[in-house]
């Protein structure tokens, strides 16, 4: 299957020259756009991951019965965007305070998730947690509940999901941020 915007082969490995981050903030439609328009990131995929069924389809997730989460797997160079840049687009384009659900979605599958590939990583994703909380609480907003933890199985989604909003330009999305800035 070829990445739509990039034009390359979609695959769940990552290159030895790459890391990977998975990130889920609601809609992985919405939330893959944001990162595959950065400098750096090399590829985008959407797909599950965080739950217990092996190979889920869409209808199963949706369900709410796998425990799976819309991801987005991003894999970029290090030496060309850092992590932070990262973490601030993921903050930023979300709302991590709701728990099961972003805006007008809801259900397990939309949580809040940062899957990461190596401990080294959570350092910096905990960092990044800690002062956006500060700012959320200064802007009025609830606790994070976003889960950190290292990356299971990572599973694609459909092909019809993948880069979908570079197919539909138009299409639904339900992603929104709560206006607050991360500054790191």
């Amino acid at each position: 299957m070829k990445h739509f915007v990039y034009g390359n082969e979609i695959s769940t490995n990552t290159l030895k020259e790459t890391k990977s981050i998975i990130f889920g903030g609601g809609c992985f439609w919405g939330l893959e756009k944001k990162f595959w328009e950065l400098s750096g990131v090399v590829l985008t995929s959407v797909g599950y991951s965080g739950g217990k069924t092996e190979n889920p389809s869409y209808e199963e997730v949706c369900s709410g019965l796998t425990d799976h989460v819309e991801v987005v797997k991003v894999d970029y160079k290090p030496n060309d965007i850092e992590l932070k840049d990262l973490l601030k687009v993921f903050w930023e384009a979300h709302d991590p305070t709701q728990g099961m659900r972003q805006g007008n979605d809801i259900g397990s599958q939309y949580r809040s998730v940062v899957f990461i590939e190596d401990e080294a990583d959570r350092d910096v994703v905990e960092l990044s947690m800690n002062l956006f909380q500060e700012e959320l609480y200064n802007n009025n907003f609830g606790t994070i509940t976003t889960e950190i933890s290292m990356t299971e199985k990572y599973f694609l989604a459909e092909e019809y999901h993948q880069q979908y909003l570079a197919k539909n330009p138009n299409g639904y999305c339900g992603l929104g941020g709560t206006g607050c800035k991360l500054k790191i």
